[in-house]
Parts: structure tokens; C-alpha cells; sequence
């Protein structure tokens, strides 16, 4: 089965669209009903249970609680690499090393906050490659 890394900025667009065909959409769904393997680590779930519970951003609790205990129920596992790239934003490294190590996509809407590489694809590219 396909793995990935699904970037913080993938799940708050999923949440905030109105558009239920978006591609960041199309993914949650995809996580919600294993079309996918989403590989984590410990502190992509802190970074998406702080981010995601904001006050501005008003998501459903039980909703953001709900996609979050799936992929920690159901994904992978993976401890990031440790690999020594500049990153723009330090918190992403984890989502970039955790990828590498988990042998998996990493999605993101901000690939310029990525070293270039094979691995990392914007959303549209993900569900393409998926079949979403």
C-alpha cells in the first residue's frame, strides 16, 4: 500500500474548504477509509493536535480528534531520520525526516519549505498518484 506523510497544512486546508472534491479533501477522506498507509511520528501528532485545536481556526473537535486517533490507530509508525538539510521552518523538518525514514510520500501544500526531492508532491500530485 502507498505511504505518506500528510504536512500539517494538508489537514487544516482539508478542514477549512468548503470544496468536498479539493484534493486536500480527497485525502482526509483517504485517510479516514485506508486509502492509504499515513506514516507519523510522536511529534507530527503533537503538531497536529496543537495546530488543528487553535481557537481561530473553530475545527470540530470531535472531528479533528477523530482523523487524528485514526492515523495513529491505523498508520505507521516511523522515527525520522536524521538528516542534515536547511529548512526554512525548523518544525518541518520532522515531517521531511520522518517521510525518508517511513519509505513514504510527504504531501504538503508548501513545498518550498522542502528540499527538493522525488518524495515530497503537492496535493494534487498525491491523489493522482494514489487514484483519489
Amino acid at each position: 500500500m502507498i505511504k505518506a506523510v500528510i504536512d500539517t497544512n494538508v489537514l487544516v486546508s482539508a478542514f477549512w474548504t468548503r470544496n468536498r472534491l479539493s484534493p486536500t479533501v480527497r485525502i482526509a477522506n483517504a485517510i479516514a477509509h485506508d486509502g492509504f498507509t499515513p506514516v507519523y511520528s510522536p511529534e507530527m501528532i503533537s503538531e497536529y493536535r496543537e495546530v488543528l485545536s487553535r481557537t481561530r481556526f473553530n475545527f470540530s473537535a470531535e472531528e479533528v480528534n477523530a482523523l487524528i486517533n485514526h492515523i495513529v490507530a491505523y498508520g505507521e509508525l516511523a522515527e525520522p531520520a536524521d538528516i542534515d538539510a536547511p529548512f526554512p521552518d525548523p518544525k518541518d523538518k520532522v515531517f521531511y525526516c520522518t517521510a525518508f525514514a517511513g519509505d513514504a510520500h510527504l504531501v504538503t501544500g508548501n513545498m518550498k519549505h522542502y528540499p527538493r526531492a522525488d518524495f515530497v508532491v503537492n496535493p494534487t500530485q498525491f491523489c493522482d498518484i494514489v487514484g483519489i
